[in-house]
Formats: structure tokens, C-alpha cells, sequence
């Protein structure tokens, strides 16, 4: 989207309102005259890296003080030329970013101080305006910031200058870095307030701001240390002349030359019979009993030979003599008379102090909120203990508190998400809702026929609630207040029918079922008041996360049901309602032994016809004697024909009798109520009430 100077903004669509809101920046005319959101996305990841490269650079500087270094062979100062390239590379690099933190400086928008009535205020994005308010503000600062001073020291004046020496080199440096270390060193603290407004913190979490804290101790005891090393180089240097001195051609000795002590001047050969004869090295360690030169503080880097190590051996040292004066306030450290090393023990004193209370201060403060929410936990726990110890509870009791309060801890970390949410706008809180709710609700069959616009009303009331093992989320008769879906573990619902005696139903609960559809019934009738009362108890089996949506909530959710589809949705919730399968399952069992009684009972009708039948016709046999015809040649088998006979009619007469007294039942039964008095006696059980999904009258549909 394009600006130009001097003409009124073209209408911006709907569609990339969101997008221009949320830009990093407000572009106006080509890419080069970008106006940057000092809010932005890009400002602020600037500001990081900015802030990284200012510590980096603020690391850098101290390391030209370890470039003069005393050669243990030659016996003269000498400057080291490989630190020297890789110090001023890696300077020239961090000058860059100070040099791109300026012309963004340029290019980015600021608040209008007459706009802050309310809220943020408004941007002022003339690029005029921006450069005066800048150039009026932080120019000067940020320019001192980023000139490259070392570096044109250390290249063209230095070597231009032909009688300068190797302590004087030293020391025209070391008041160059330290006269712009101290602008580089205060943006550090307008960036911080920067990136605070901006962010609200720092950093993202207590380790890192720990750590942070601790970077900012280190990089003062690094900047000492260094110090510490560029003053020891120029005590030994001082001793060095002032033994030279002494030497002017008396006593049959060559007269010491200043250049002398310059490695510059190892090749005259001047240099090389004065070395033979000289006192100046001898005299001025601090190891001879002979020496008047007093080093003070710094009589340790010559005696242990710092100055004439290498340059990590060296580094490390110094590091670690930083650390420890900073830390100790330089207590127990021998200091001269000297006006220059007095002061120096007095800024490490007072630096110490403030650096190690502002240290300690914030350590304790972010370390203290890694740890916050485990010592709240710790807290509460102990005030459970005593409480539950002052009111006497049984074991039982106890272990089932200490229990909830454990799985809580695991599920929530202590954090309560209530307070969070309702923070926050509706539309954000919302969005929010339904990226945690949405996909776990439409686990839940009942909810997988809705749409997007109902889902969303649940998602928003979706509170989470947390049972651990054996804990009866609700016994049947109590009054049902939500409605619970299950997200994790399983729950036992069981019922007796109001405790009526010979019966019992017992279902699982497991991940996507829901309990407490009770409420929804109740829900859907206008005239309802009173909550209803739980068919049946749930109990969980094992931990238990699962959202709830409490009986207000979903009085106000019901109320859209009634736009939707209501056959699809009242189909829905039979199917899945643990109640109307209980209703359901007994009604089939009932009409299944109905039909299994009269089944029998036709047989039976029928078998008895058949027996009258068969009895009448050995009647008429039986009437005509044929015993007389046929002759008796097997005793035996004639026997064995008898009892076979006789066996049968037992039995026929056992199932004539069965046959009528079923028969005179069902005919009592018939005439007291009806062929539907036929089942049979099983414990009845209420139809569930119907939930009424239809279209209201007020909706006019």
C-alpha cells in the first residue's frame, strides 16, 4: 500500500485492515522512505540485536589495553600486531550496527507528546519532524557512539606520529576508548527502557534475565581487569624511565636512551651495548630486596609475569583479578601512596558495591520467580496439613485432599487460568477457547453434529474441572449443577432407579462421553426453576480432566439449540445419552420376554390340541379288541411296549396340565389388562424426559 507525499490516503479494504494494524511499518512513497512502527516487529527484534551488539561492544574496547606487552627476552614494551588486526576487524563490524541504529533512528516514527490523553497516542510519521526531534534528542550521543576512534588512532596517527613511543601509544589509546566507552556504555540504559516499554521485559524468562545480570557483572570485572593490566604496563614503563634516567653517562656506563625501552629499537646496535651494561631491568623487579620502586597494587602482575604472557593466559588472569576485587571491594589489596592507584581502589570499591547490591538484588529477584509458584504450592500445602490436623480428619480424608492437591499441581502447575482469561478482550478470550476447546469438543459425538457458531458458545464457558481416583463427582438424587465432558481417564455411572430393590445399571464413562444430561433437559424448558436431581452416581475410576459446563452456561447455550436442526439434534442426544440407553436397552429386554412368553405360550396351545387329538383317535382304536388277533409270541417286547406307552402318557398328561394353567393365566391377565399385561413383572423404569429442541414460539418460525 503506497502513500505518496502531499495527497489524501486511498480507502483501505476490510480485508487488510488487520494486516496494516499489525505491520512492523507505515510505508510512505518508495522503500527507501520507509516510516517505522517504533512498536513494531522489526523495531523491536532491532532493539535485541541492537542491544547484543552494544554488549559486544562494550566487551571489545578493553581488549586494546592488552595490546602494549613487555618481551621477556628482549626486555621492552612492544605492541602486539596480530591482536591488533583481529581487535579492530571485530570493532569495525560492531560499528556498523551503531552506524544502522542511526539511520534507523531516522526512519522511525515517534509519539506525539500532546497525544498521550489516553492510550497509546498517535504516531507522528513526517519524516522531517523525526529528523528534528532526532537530531535535537540523541544525535550527538549516538554520533560519539559510533566513530570509529580506535581505530584511526591506533592506524594513521599513531604511525604518522615517528618519535611517539610504545607508553605513549598506550596511553593516547587508552584515553580514546575510555572517552567513548562512556557514551557506548550510557545507550545501553535508554535501550533497556526501550525495549521494556516495549515488551514489558527484557527477557522472556527469570534464567535468561539471571544470566543477563550476570553478563552485566562479568563485563565490569573484564573492563578492571583490563585496566588493572594497561596500568601494571605503564607502572613497569614508569620504573623503566626513571631508572634510565639515572643513567646519563656517568661511571663508565652507556647513557640510556628513552627509545631504548621500545622494542622498535632492537636493532641498533646502541641498544645492544647499553643492554650489557644496564642496571635499569634489575632495579626495577619487584622481586630484588634492592628495589626502592614501590608498584603497590600492580607488583603482582610483574612478579607473576602478566604482563609478559600470552594473551589467553593473560585475559584470564586479569578476569579473574577483576572478579575478585570487584567482589571483595579490593579489600586485602597493597596499595601505594600513589594519587592515580588511590583513586583506582576507590572506584573499585564503589563500584563493587553498587554493581554487587544491584546484582544480588535482581539474581534474587528472577531466581526467586523461577521458584514462585513451587513455594506458593509449598505454602498452601502446609496450611492444608495444619488445617486439616486443627480440625481433626480422619486418615481417609487426608490422603484423599492430599491426593486432589497433587494431581492438581501436575495438571495446572499452580496456575489458575480464570483470572487470565477474563483479562482479556472477548474476542481474544474467545479465540483462545476455542483453540483449546475446539478439538477436544469435538471428541464428543454429541457435540460433532453442531456447528461452528454453537461450538464456539460452548468453548467460551468451558471451565476445567479435575477429579482424582474414587471421588464421586455426583451420587444420584443430589441436584445436578453441570454438565461434564470427559477429556482424560474414565468414570464409572451407575443407577438403581431411585433404589428401587432388584435393580442396577452400571455403564463407563471413557474419553468423548459426557454425564449430567439431566441439565440439558432442564435446560430446554422455560418454566424449569428448580435444578433437576441425578439418576444416576458417577464416580472416577481413575484421574480424571474433563471440562464442565455449569448450569447458568448452558441455560444460555440451550437457547441456541433451538435454531438449529432439531430432529438431528434430538436424535443425537437419545443416541448418546447413558439415560435413554438405560431406558431404552429395558424396554427392549421387556418387550423381548413378552414375546418369548407368548411364543411359549403358543406352543404349548398347540401341543395341547395335538394331545386331544392323538387321545381321540386311540379312543376310537382302543374300541375294537385286537389282542385276541394277535398272538403273544414275546413276552418281553410286549412289556417293553407297555412302558414306552406309559411314559408318553405321563408326559402328556404333565403337559395338558402346564398347557391350562398357563392358558387360565393368560386369560386372567387378558381380562384385568389387556394383551399388554403379558410381560413379564420386571422393575419399571421411567421414561427420561423429553428435551424440547423444537422451534420456540418467540423465535416466529
Amino acid at each position: 500500500m503506497m502513500i505518496k507525499k502531499g495527497s489524501d490516503p486511498p480507502p483501505i479494504r476490510p480485508s487488510f485492515r488487520p494486516f496494516l494494524r499489525s505491520s512492523s511499518f507505515l510505508i510512505r512513497g518508495s522503500w527507501t522512505h520507509h516510516i517505522l512502527d517504533p512498536g513494531g516487529q522489526i523495531v523491536t527484534r532491532w532493539n535485541y540485536i541492537f542491544l547484543v551488539s552494544s554488549l559486544v561492544s562494550l566487551f571489545l574496547d578493553p581488549l586494546y589495553f592488552y595490546l602494549p606487552s613487555s618481551d621477556p627476552l628482549s626486555l621492552c614494551l612492544q605492541i602486539n600486531l596480530n591482536l591488533r588486526i583481529i581487535v579492530t576487524f571485530f570493532r569495525t563490524v560492531a560499528d556498523l550496527f551503531y552506524l544502522v541504529h542511526m539511520v534507523l533512528k531516522f526512519r522511525t516514527a515517534f509519539v506525539a507528546p500532546s497525544s498521550r490523553v489516553l492510550g497509546r497516542g498517535e504516531l507522528v510519521m513526517d519524516p522531517r519532524q523525526i529528523a528534528i526531534r532526532y537530531l535535537k534528542s540523541d544525535f550527538l550521543l549516538d554520533l560519539a557512539a559510533t566513530l570509529p576512534l580506535p581505530q584511526v588512532v591506533i592506524w594513521l596517527i599513531v604511525p604518522a606520529v615517528k618519535s611517539s613511543a610504545t607508553g605513549q601509544n598506550s596511553n593516547t589509546l587508552s584515553l580514546i576508548v575510555l572517552i567513548q566507552y562512556v557514551p557506548r556504555l550510557f545507550l545501553i540504559f535508554p535501550l533497556n527502557r526501550r525495549i521494556v516499554k516495549t515488551n514489558g521485559v527484557v527477557t522472556k524468562t527469570a534464567w535468561a534475565g539471571a544470566a543477563y545480570n550476570l553478563l552485566l557483572y562479568i563485563l565490569t570485572s573484564h573492563v578492571l581487569g583490563a585496566s588493572w593490566y594497561l596500568l601494571s604496563v605503564e607502572r613497569l614503563r614508569s620504573c623503566w624511565s626513571i631508572e634510565c634516567a639515572k643513567e646519563n653517562g656517568t661511571m663508565h656506563m652507556p647513557m640510556c636512551e628513552p627509545s631504548f625501552l621500545d622494542c622498535n629499537s632492537i636493532k641498533q646496535p646502541e641498544r645492544h651495548s647499553w643492554l650489557n651494561t644496564t642496571h635499569v631491568f634489575s632495579n626495577c623487579n619487584p622481586e630484588n630486596i634492592d628495589t626502592t620502586f614501590i608498584y603497590g597494587m600492580f607488583a603482582e602482575a610483574v612478579t607473576n609475569e602478566v604482563l609478559s604472557s600470552p594473551f589467553l593466559e593473560k585475559y584470564l588472569y586479569c578476569l579473574w583479578w577483576g572478579l575478585k576485587s570487584l567482589s571483595s571491594y579490593a579489600q586485602g589489596t597493597a596499595v601505594s601512596t600513589y594519587a592515580s592507584e588511590t583513586s583506582f581502589c576507590i572506584l573499585i570499591c564503589i563500584v563493587g558495591l553498587v554493581l554487587v547490591a544491584h546484582l544480588v538484588g535482581n539474581m534474587e529477584t528472577f531466581l526467586q520467580s523461577t521458584t514462585m509458584r513451587l513455594e506458593e504450592w509449598r505454602v498452601k500445602r502446609r496450611d492444608i496439613e495444619e488445617w486439616m490436623q486443627h480440625r481433626q480428619l480422619p486418615e481417609d480424608l487426608r490422603e484423599r485432599v492430599r491426593r486432589f492437591e497433587q494431581y492438581k499441581w501436575l495438571a495446572t502447575r499452580g496456575v489458575n487460568e480464570e483470572p487470565i482469561l477474563r483479562a482479556l478482550p472477548l474476542d481474544l478470550r474467545r479465540d483462545i477457547q476455542r483453540h483449546l476447546c475446539l478439538a477436544l469438543v469435538r471428541r464428543v459425538p454429541f457435540f460433532s453434529q453442531m456447528d461452528d457458531q454453537l461450538l464456539d458458545a460452548i468453548c467460551e464457558r468451558l471451565v476445567s474441572a479435575l477429579s482424582t481416583q474414587y471421588t464421586y463427582i455426583v451420587r444420584e438424587g443430589d441436584p445436578v449443577n453441570e454438565m461434564l465432558f470427559i477429556i482424560r481417564g474414565k468414570l464409572e455411572s451407575s443407577t438403581t432407579n431411585g433404589g428401587r430393590s432388584g435393580f442396577f445399571n452400571s455403564i463407563t464413562l471413557k474419553p468423548g462421553d459426557f454425564c449430567g444430561e439431566e441439565l440439558l433437559t432442564w435446560a430446554l424448558m422455560p418454566d424449569a426453576s428448580n435444578l433437576p436431581s441425578s439418576t444416576r452416581t458417577v464416580r472416577a475410576l481413575s484421574e480424571v480432566e474433563a471440562f464442565a459446563l455449569r448450569s447458568e452456561d448452558l441455560r444460555y447455550v440451550a437457547n441456541q439449540f433451538k435454531r438449529l436442526h432439531s430432529k438431528k439434534l434430538q436424535h443425537a442426544f437419545r443416541y448418546y445419552s447413558h439415560q435413554w440407553r438405560t431406558w431404552g436397552s429395558c424396554f427392549i429386554q421387556v418387550a423381548w420376554r413378552r414375546f418369548q412368553k407368548r411364543k411359549l405360550a403358543k406352543q404349548l396351545a398347540k401341543q395341547e390340541s395335538l394331545f386331544y387329538m392323538t387321545m381321540q383317535d386311540q379312543n376310537e382304536e382302543y374300541d375294537y379288541d385286537y389282542s385276541d388277533e394277535l398272538p403273544l409270541d414275546n413276552p418281553a417286547e410286549s412289556s417293553t411296549m407297555d412302558n414306552q406307552n406309559f411314559q408318553h402318557l405321563g408326559a402328556t398328561i404333565l403337559a395338558s396340565r402346564f398347557a391350562k394353567n398357563t392358558k387360565r393365566g393368560v386369560d386372567q391377565k387378558i381380562k384385568m389388562g389387556g394383551p399388554s399385561a403379558v410381560s413379564l413383572k420386571m422393575p419399571k423404569l421411567m421414561k427420561p424426559d423429553e428435551p424440547d429442541f423444537s422451534v420456540g414460539k418467540d423465535d416466529g418460525r
